[in-house]
């Protein structure tokens, strides 16, 4: 029988292990330094990019208002998170305090602020509208980007809708609806060649009738046209060069001549202007009808206006044209032939570097400030979306997501009651040419 034997530990295994051990949580440790280190540092960076700019934002307002009672209502509009809201929320009242305001209950104050965080492609855009009595004044801070996260678009306060109304195989330039029932029931078609007539009858679309475009000289090659309906009769057709009129009685027939006629690019409107459709103080606008000449072999128009807007009858070439109704004037955005969007106030041509693409129009709505801009987007791909924006100031901030379509956008249009667009797109994989209705409805 053997007896047992115990060896005592093999030091030299002993002191690997140990030194294994050792090296394991110094490592962990280490590693939890720098985590702690990081977030440490990562926090403060954060709160006082916001920090900066809800104290740039206080001052502002403090130099409007002066010290005194105001009450504060802070509503997000743009893709921030809740926590973050909540977070910028607690840091403009602190400001606002610090910079001498008392925020008060509304019976209590004389003063009303509402800010609005809002936000562009490139910046939070901060916006506070000031109400003292009769009067009312707007300040803004823009902060970039580029230090947060892009998030989901979840929170914004327009929803804009696109709706099929019509598709062909052939080239499409416009479309215009003539009677409606909840949906369109009655549309003109312009083409190339004719403008046809449809009833959406058992179903389904049925030709009512088609009605030939007389014209001289060859249309250039990248065609444009436009439809507007008529007061006294169906509808008048533009294209470059010539214009043409449905008749007003007896059998429908179309009329077309020559003619370096403007063409209408807004049609009369009035309606309530910023800071906000809703408000008891708010203004009204009234927009005169306003006109441009479209270069006859281009697919541009030339700049000249009438009447003129201020002291400018002629402004920059362009492709599309948009306004935004002030109390006091109207400011006009033109997507120019130069690749920019010219902001141009009766007074000032201002070339901005907005980044939109060519396609722009106006849309009257009950939604934020009363008037939205629908604009294309830049590049290849962005052309083939729109999104809605609004105009504090001079920089636009965007109050919708992007409606994307199934290819590039041909043309963007203002109907003629004017809170709805017509869109025109040629679908990138059939090759088929589609009319989109775009109208909008507040989120919030």
């Amino acid at each position: 029988m053997g007896t047992a034997v115990y060896n005592s530990a093999i030091p030299e295994i002993i002191w690997i292990s140990v030194t294994r051990a050792s090296r394991l949580t110094s490592f962990r440790v280490l590693l939890l330094f720098l985590l702690i280190a990081l977030f440490a540092r990562g926090v403060p960076a954060h709160a006082a990019d916001w920090n900066t700019s809800e104290q740039q934002l206080a001052k502002k307002v403090a130099a409007v208002t002066g010290p005194g009672a105001v009450v504060l209502k802070v509503d997000n509009r743009s893709s921030l998170g809740r926590r973050d809201s909540e977070i910028v929320q607690n840091g403009l009242r602190s400001a606002l305090e610090q910079a001498g305001l008392r925020l008060v209950k509304s019976e209590q104050a004389a003063i009303a602020v509402t800010i609005s965080l809002s936000e562009n492609p490139a910046s939070y855009v901060w916006v506070a509208e000031i109400h003292q009595g009769t009067e009312a004044s707007v300040v803004m801070v823009s902060i970039p980007r580029s230090g947060h996260a892009a998030v989901a678009h979840d929170s914004m306060p327009i929803a804009l809708r696109k709706s099929l109304v019509w598709a062909q195989d052939t080239p499409l330039l416009d479309l215009t609806i003539l009677e409606e029932s909840g949906t369109p029931t009655r549309i003109a078609v312009l083409n190339s060649e004719n403008v046809s007539l449809y009833r959406f009858q058992g179903g389904k679309w049925q030709s009512e009738s088609v009605m030939e475009i007389v014209h001289a000289r060859p249309w250039p090659r990248d065609l444009r046209g436009r439809l507007v309906p008529g007061k006294d009769h169906l509808f008048d057709a533009y294209l470059p060069g010539v214009t043409c009129h449905s008749s007003g009685t007896g059998p429908l027939a179309l009329s077309c001549h020559e003619t370096d006629d403007p063409w209408p690019i807004a049609a009369a409107a009035s309606g309530p202007v910023f800071p906000s459709a809703g408000s008891a103080n708010r203004a009204t606008a009234v927009v005169s009808p306003t006109s441009a000449f479209f270069a006859p072999a281009r697919n541009f128009f030339t700049g000249v206006l009438t009447p003129a807007l201020g002291k400018f009858g002629t402004v920059s070439r362009f492709y599309s044209a948009a306004f935004v109704p002030r109390e006091k004037y109207t400011l006009w955005l033109f997507a120019g032939t130069d690749g920019r969007v010219h902001l141009v106030d009766g007074m000032n041509d201002q070339a901005s570097k907005i980044d939109w693409g060519s396609d722009i129009t106006s849309v009257k709505t009950l939604c934020g400030a009363g008037w939205q801009i629908l604009a294309a987007g830049s590049g290849i791909q962005a052309q083939d979306s729109v999104r809605a924006y609004e105009l504090p100031d001079r920089d636009p901030v965007a109050v919708s997501a992007a409606v994307d379509f199934p290819g590039a956008l041909l043309a963007l249009w203002t109907e003629s009651r004017g809170d709805t667009a017509i869109a025109i797109v040629k679908d990138r994989e059939t090759g088929s040419y589609e009319a989109f209705r775009l109208d909008l409805a507040c989120s919030q």
